[in-house]
This record gives C-alpha cells, sequence and structure tokens, in this order.
C-alpha cells in the first residue's frame, strides 16, 4: 500500500520513524512518501520537506509568517494528490495538520491521526473536526483515551512510544563518553533549549549563565539535529560549555541533572531518570494570548501525565536568572534529586505497555485492508 505521513517537528521525526520501521515489518511492499526529517528518511521514506523548514511557533510567529505556512499547506495537498495514498497519517503538528485532514476527508483519503491535537488543553473545538475527519485517532497518554472516547471521537490508546524509542537506545559507558567529548570528571549537566531557533534564543542565554554559579559541574547544550553548530556557539561562552548535536540521549544518560525546554524532551529527560527544572518564555504577546486560552495547571508533560507539581516549571517571567539559579541548586540536592526520581517511578506505571509503535501500524494496516 501507498502511505503519506506528515510530521513538523523533530519529536515527531522520531516517532515517525519507529513507526515506519513498524509499517515496513507490517507491510513489505510499502511506499511511504511524506513531510518529515532525517530519521523518516533513513527508515525508507521520500522525504519531501524537511520540519526544520516548518518550525514556526506561537500566535505572533505564525502570524507573521502566514503565507509561507499557507503556500506549504497548498504544496503539501497538491503532492499528496499526485502521490493519491491509500493512507494519509499525521503526527502531531495540529495547526498544519487539521488543515490537511479536512481536506484530505473530501478527497476520501482515509485520515489516521497520532498523537493527538491537545484538544484537552486548548481549542476544544477542534474534537468536532476530528470527529468528522479522522478515520482513527492514535493517543500516547493515558487520560486522552477518555476525553477523545467521551465525546465520540474513533480513539485507540496506544501507550507512549518514547518507552520503546528510549529501550532501543544503545548503552553509553560513561568513560567513553567523557573521552569522546574531552570532559573532566565533574558531573554533568545538560542544557536542552529546544529544537528551534526561535526557542533556542530565548531559553539558553539564560540557562548557560549558571555555568557561573555552579563551578563544581560542567555543562553541555544537547543541539537538534536540525540546528547548525554556529548557531548555537554564538549564544554562548564556548570556552565554558560545550556543544553536542545529534546525541541528545547520550548526553541525558551521563547528565545528573538537566534544564529543558517545556514539549517531549520533558518527558525523555524523566524516562532516562535525569531530574530537570523545566523552562518556558515565549513571545510576549504570544504568552499573553495563550494563558487566556490555556486550560492546563501545568505546562510540562511529566507534570501533566501525573497531575501533581512533580517537576519546576518556569515559565515566562518566572524563567529568570534567580529562580533557574534557586531551582537548580535545590535540584542538586539529595532531598530534591530522590523527589523527582520517586515521582518518575510512578510516571512509567502511567504510560501504558511497550510497543506503541507496532501498535499503531497493525492497526493502520488493518483498518486500511
Amino acid at each position: 500500500m501507498k502511505y503519506y505521513i506528515i510530521s513538523g517537528e523533530a519529536s515527531g521525526d522520531l516517532h515517525g520513524s519507529n513507526l515506519i520501521r513498524a509499517l515496513n515489518q507490517k507491510d513489505p511492499k510499502a511506499e511511504i512518501r511524506g513531510w518529515g526529517g532525517d530519521l523518516m528518511q533513513a527508515q525508507g521514506m521520500t522525504l519531501v520537506t524537511h520540519y526544520r523548514d516548518l518550525a514556526f511557533m506561537g500566535f505572533i510567529e505564525v502570524l507573521f509568517n502566514l503565507k509561507t505556512i499557507l503556500g506549504n499547506i497548498k504544496r503539501c495537498k497538491k503532492d499528496i494528490q499526485a502521490f493519491n495514498p491509500d493512507v494519509l497519517i499525521l503526527i502531531d503538528y495540529p495547526g498544519f495538520n487539521m488543515r490537511i485532514a479536512r481536506w484530505a476527508k473530501k478527497q476520501n483519503i482515509p485520515v489516521h491521526y497520532y498523537i493527538a491535537p491537545q484538544a484537552w488543553a486548548w481549542k476544544e473545538n477542534r474534537v468536532k473536526d476530528i470527529r468528522r475527519d479522522v478515520h482513527a485517532l492514535y493517543v500516547i497518554l493515558p487520560f486522552e483515551a477518555d476525553f477523545f472516547g467521551q465525546r465520540g471521537c474513533p480513539v485507540h490508546f496506544v501507550g507512549h512510544p518514547l518507552r520503546d524509542a528510549l529501550l532501543n537506545k544503545p548503552e553509553v559507558k560513561e568513560d567513553q563518553f567523557r573521552s569522546k567529548y574531552n570532559l573532566d570528571q565533574r558531573p554533568i549537566i545538560a542544557l536542552l533549549p529546544g529544537s528551534r531557533k526561535q526557542e533556542i534564543s530565548a531559553m539558553l542565554p539564560t540557562m548557560a549563565k549558571m555555568v557561573d554559579k555552579f563551578k563544581e559541574y560542567q555543562f553541555i547544550v544537547a543541539g537538534a539535529p536540525s540546528i547548525e553548530l554556529s548557531f548555537y556557539q554564538q549564544l554562548i561562552d564556548q570556552s565554558k560549555i560545550q556543544v553536542v548535536t545529534q546525541d541528545t540521549y547520550s548526553i541525558l544518560s551521563v547528565a545528573y541533572a538537566a534544564m529543558v525546554t517545556s514539549g517531549t524532551a520533558t518527558l525523555e529527560t524523566a524516562l532516562l531518570n535525569v531530574p530537570q527544572v523545566v523552562c518556558y518564555k515565549g513571545h510576549w504577546l504570544s504568552y499573553q494570548i495563550a494563558k487566556r486560552i490555556i486550560k492546563l495547571s501545568y505546562i510540562s508533560l511529566v507534570n501533566l501525565i501525573l497531575d501533581a507539581p512533580a517537576v519546576p516549571e518556569l515559565i515566562q517571567g518566572q524563567f529568570n536568572d534567580q529562580n533557574l539559579r534557586d531551582h537548580l541548586g535545590q535540584l542538586l540536592s539529595q532531598q530534591g534529586r530522590s523527589a523527582q526520581l520517586k515521582a518518575y517511578d510512578q510516571l512509567l506505571e502511567k504510560l501504558g505497555p511497550l510497543g506503541a509503535s507496532e501498535r499503531v501500524a497493525s492497526l493502520i494496516y488493518e483498518h486500511a485492508q
């Protein structure tokens, strides 16, 4: 069969690549084309557009780039039509993908949505669009099955794919890691400033200031694969902080603690058992709009899933030098570490069984027969 897949972010590229691997096992004759990244391409997908060219976030930023976004949507529809897939698979990225879903429904292309739009947080009106346009919805957070199911959506809870991704990661030996990157024996604090230039510019300079506050530790920036090294280097003191690209899991595997921009990385950090401070800062006006329409007590996936403040969250004005120093210092204490690690044990229990990618691939293939 022919599958067209659309992912617009680094996390979607990871989950999309694992799904493609599972689809190829289920359907050896699969033809796969789509939008995503290097990981999806490495699994055999014909890559039409890279997600780094789609990285617009925030209300104001989207408005400024609306012409480009609308042009991308038009180009995507044209490419799908030319490919004529048996199945369209959308991965997260709802601002773009929900528009494609509505169009695809009218073209009689079955739409399978993997990693649901966060309608439980904001834009609940998307539920009726999902109910109308989506053939099957595959959710990865335990509370989403009830939320969408109670509202009449064709929902399947498949477990969280990060559990599989982390289970299959190569073993990292700390001595070899330190030798590879010429590190000394001080404990490592990881900096995960995000995967888009816009958020990296907002997050990294403040994170980097901690190097002078905690000199008994060494700091490593986990660079996103789609961002050039020089972009990070202009934001930090290169004599004090090293940037390591395309090796985030290895960094977290040896890290003592981390500062993490809100997003999928907060859950990855937790599943790798690294205590963390969650940070977020966006455009002022975007934040003012968001806080008036998003109805959540927390922003990090860890706290959302646990429904408790297990990890500290420094948001917008709270994300400053003094607060970050205080919370990081607390995190480095034995008491602070123990409390987070205990919460991580509870998190694992809530995330569902292993095998999310295989489960989704089987359901899509069965539906398409």
